[in-house]
């Protein structure tokens, strides 16, 4: 496969990823209301909705070639952004099962690929 051919796919699938996690934001809201950092001011429901609306433009911004550099960027501060959501969300879980301790603290070392991957999607946009 020709390299801009692997790079639009990876692009694409960074796209699907963040637009299937902002519709879940919408579709499903209460897991996401109950990780939301209590440090924040407002209602959790208004973060969960107003990172729902960024995962979604950013998914955009990275699926269109025209802005697909800047969406990388902005992708890449998207997961470094929600990192505390995850912190909050490990330790929530520290008394849940084995399975749901896993889940969530697997999301912390995960974040680091998706940041790495955003930033090369930013680096291969024309």
């Amino acid at each position: 496969m020709e390299p801009a051919r692997a790079s639009s796919r990876s692009a694409l699938a960074l796209a699907a990823l963040l637009g299937a996690a902002g519709v879940t934001h919408f579709a499903k809201p209460a897991p996401y209301d109950a990780i939301v950092p209590r440090a924040l001011p407002g209602e959790p429901r208004t973060w969960t909705y107003a990172s729902g609306v960024a995962e979604l433009a950013v998914a955009a911004a990275v699926a269109a070639p025209k802005t697909r550099k800047l969406g990388g960027l902005v992708a890449a501060g998207l997961f470094a952004a929600v990192f505390p959501a995850n912190v909050k969300m490990a330790l929530d879980y520290r008394h849940r099962g084995p399975r749901a301790k896993a889940i969530a603290w697997g999301r912390l070392p995960l974040q680091v690929p998706l940041i790495i991957w955003a930033l090369r999607v930013r680096r291969s946009a024309a």
